[in-house]
């Protein structure tokens, strides 16, 4: 029977380091190319004291993505609006905060890169993120809709992906040079689309 004993708060420590230590060497070299040799040498433990943690590469790497996604998903609830609009710019808000964690953006970046194959371990995982995040902003659109605020002859399941794409797009495009300005990008976007949803006037 597995225990149930809840770990001590030393071992939430160390916990939190090997996750901190395996966050920067997976953005940097991916999954394959970071052993779990040197993520226990980067937290100052040996690799069995690692898998007393974790028991696998691959339970490590989850763990990584699901703590940094807790980050994320705790300050989107302090900013996120129910829908139109302010969700909408609230998206802007997101995007300038990512510009002071570039490390955050070159691991999912990385990761969903290689998570497309489906004997990634991390590949079930990215599908339900962004069946997540796909209806998040779907919802936010339709709720607008429902409102008035929108106009109602527009997909919003469509536009979701969209926003979702350009997202994905200016990430990659800001890693490759940090010259460019993501925020002021998809502040545009933002705008452009904003003034696609806006209500027909008659006649």
């Amino acid at each position: 029977m597995p225990s149930t004993r809840k770990p001590t708060r030393r071992g939430e420590r160390t916990r939190a380091a090997i996750l901190d230590a395996a966050a920067p060497l997976f953005a940097r070299h991916g999954y394959r190319g970071a052993p779990l040799a040197s993520v226990a040498e980067a937290a100052r433990l040996t690799q069995p004291g690692l898998l007393h943690h974790f028991p696998s590469k691959e339970r490590l790497l989850l763990a990584v993505l699901e703590e940094r996604d807790r980050e994320a998903m705790r300050w989107m609830r302090d900013t996120w609006s129910e829908g139109g609009s302010a969700a909408l710019r609230a998206l802007v808000a997101l995007v300038a905060r990512n510009t002071t964690t570039p490390e955050l953006v070159q691991l999912f970046t990385v990761l969903v890169g290689e998570g497309v194959s489906e004997s990634h371990p991390a590949h079930e995982y990215f599908e339900e993120r962004y069946e997540r995040l796909r209806g998040s902003v779907r919802r936010a659109i339709a709720q607008g809709q429902d409102t008035g605020e929108f106009r109602t002859d527009v997909d919003a399941a469509v536009l979701a992906n969209l926003v979702l794409a350009m997202l994905d797009g200016l990430q990659i495009q800001w890693l490759l040079d940090r010259d460019q300005d993501m925020t002021a990008a998809f502040e545009a976007f933002v705008r452009i689309l904003l003034e696609h949803l806006a209500p027909r006037e008659e006649g």
